[in-house]
Formats: structure tokens, sequence, C-alpha cells
């Protein structure tokens, strides 16, 4: 339910993922990696609590990693003095449960072999295992912040997300194979299925900084969100599979319509004549890719995502330097993705 050529302006372009997430907690100050270590042990010891199988698949769901970005804006959020260290770190964990579950219950709808590279858990363990395992790492993202002297805006917060990444995969749903989705409504289920868990994330680290700056910060989140999303969508049409470890045009096979594909149908009645259902192997969905690329749609969509990063960073309120700077470099780094 819950993926370049960029203008970053912080030198890194051209870095892998890992680079400049080093980078955006190097300048936002010495406490934010020991944070983000806790953050990680304390995921590793939540997915590990439940026995066998489940200690299994929601053990290899966490291990397979990412880049933690949403963790990572709980903490940049709250800035350098949160209200209490542990009760921010179970924010920036439960974030990323919600995102870990929707990625295992994504593959059950899509019957994905594959996820970042590694067998996912309803190839290994069948839907059954792969749901539970899911609604686990659901249950447990709550939990962490149902904790005596919780914030219950917090849980609103990420319950409001939760809601809107269940309601932005119904609406992909629905729109699959469609002839006729409009930017407007794939902008919608841009917000519901990402944007929203990255506003979530801006607003739970600002609630635990004391909640100073929460609507500006979380309009920061859903911007960088949305961005996020689009670039996504363009490296499933441009982004080779070494990259992005999935063939190009993945999206289509499912019948997803994204950006791409929308512009492109704008601009080619060729590609707008294409009837998603039968594009049905590798080889077709790469022609189509092909067919979008040639359209000029990718520069259309990439200019919109870079509007939003711009706008994110035009829009962050008065802040610490090191902050401020940590924030945009993690609107950067979402562009850094299509370099």
């Amino acid at each position: 339910m819950g993926g370049k050529d960029a203008g970053a302006t912080d030198g890194t372009r051209g870095r892998d993922p890992a680079a400049a997430v080093r980078a955006i907690v190097a300048a936002a100050g010495d406490h934010v990696a020991p944070l983000l270590a806790r953050v990680e042990e304390r995921l590793t010891a939540v997915a590990g609590a439940h026995g066998p199988p489940l200690d299994l698949h929601a053990g290899d769901t966490i291990a397979a990693g990412g880049k933690r970005l949403r963790p990572l804006l709980v903490l940049l959020a709250a800035g350098a003095r949160p209200a209490d260290e542990a009760r921010l770190v179970r924010a920036a964990v439960a974030v990323e449960l919600v995102h870990s579950a929707t990625l295992v219950h994504d593959d059950v709808l899509d019957e994905a072999p594959l996820r970042r590279g590694r067998p996912t858990v309803v190839a290994t363990a069948g839907p059954d295992m792969a749901t539970a395992t899911g609604d686990l790492l659901f249950s447990r993202a709550f939990a962490e912040l149902a904790v005596p002297g919780g914030l219950a805006e917090g849980v609103r917060a990420l319950s409001a997300a939760s809601s809107a990444l269940a309601r932005g995969e119904l609406l992909q749903r629905e729109d699959a194979w469609a002839a006729q989705v409009t930017v407007d409504r794939y902008l919608e289920r841009c917000e519901l299925k990402t944007a929203c868990l990255f506003k979530a994330a801006c607003e739970l680290g600002a609630l635990e900084a004391g909640g100073g700056h929460g609507d500006a910060l979380g309009a920061f989140g859903r911007r960088v969100g949305l961005a996020f999303q689009i670039l996504d969508d363009v490296l499933d049409v441009a982004g080779p599979a070494q990259r992005t470890g999935k063939h190009r045009g993945t999206d289509l096979l499912d019948g997803t319509v994204t950006l791409p594909l929308i512009l492109a149908r704008e601009r080619d009645t060729a590609v707008a004549a294409i009837d998603l259902r039968s594009v049905r192997t590798a080889q077709q969905a790469e022609a189509v890719c092909d067919a979008v690329i040639a359209s000029g749609a990718l520069g259309e969509a990439r200019e919109r995502a870079l509007g939003m990063v711009a706008q994110a960073k035009a829009g962050l309120p008065g802040l610490p330097v090191a902050q401020h700077r940590a924030l945009e470099l993690v609107a950067d780094s979402v562009v850094e993705r299509y370099s």
C-alpha cells in the first residue's frame, strides 16, 4: 500500500542511498545516529518476540532493511531536544512497522516473488502466513505508542495514516487496468498510499518535541512523500533492474496506472490505445515503457516531483540550522533516487 535526474544541491548527487542517509544523519547532529541505532535494535526486538514461525517472517521482513527514511523523519522532526527519547524511538519504530506491514500485505495482493531483492513472505510461506505477518507488524506498531505517558495525538496521527493507506490501496485496485485515470485521481492515490505516512512521521516527531511546527512539518512530509511516489513510478519505467530490483514495467504488469503512463497517454495516441490487460510479459511491459519514454512523459513527471520537493523545502518553518539542513537533505535524497 505502500518507491533520477536530480536537482540536488548538497553535493551527494549520484551517491548510493546509504551514503545519502549517512549525510543526513551527520548534518542533523551527534544525537541522531545513536537514536537511529536504538530504532534498529527495537525493530529487531519487536519482530522477534512472538515465537516461531512469526519470528522468522517478521524478522526477515525487518532485516530486509531499506533506508529507514520514515523513522528518520520522526527523529529529524523532533529536533535536538525531544521530551522523552525512549518514547521518540518507539514512535519511529511504530512508523516503520506500519510501513513494513503494508509491504508484506502488498506482496500478498501482488503475488510478488521478491522484495528488495529477497524472497517475499508470501513466496516462501504462502498468503496466510504473509497476511498474519503483516497483521502482527500492524498491531505491534500501535503497541509501541500505547505506553505509559504516550501521546494520544500520536496514536490518532498514525491511525489516520494507516486508514489512508488502506483507502489508497482500494483506489489503486479500483483503477487497475483502467483506460482513463486522471492526474488528480493518481495524486489522490499517492496522497493516501504514500504521502500520508510521511506526513504522520513528521507529525509524530513534532509531537514528541512538544508540538511546535507540527502542521508545517507535516506539510513538508506530505510533499516529500508525493515526490517520492512519483519518482518511484518514474523508476518503474526507466530504472534498470540491477538498481530497482525488478524489471521495468512491473506496475504495468500489475495493471497499475501511474503518472508516466497517464501523461504518455495524453501525448501519444498509440500509447493511449494500449490495453494494459494485453501486457502480460516482461518484454511487452518493457516495450510499453520505451513508448512512454519516447513520448517525453518522464520529463514532465520528473518536473512535477521536483516542484513538490522545492515546495517542501520552501515551506520549512524556522528551525535550528542543523535540523533545517537535515530535512532539506531528506528532500534532496528523494530526488537523488532518480539520478
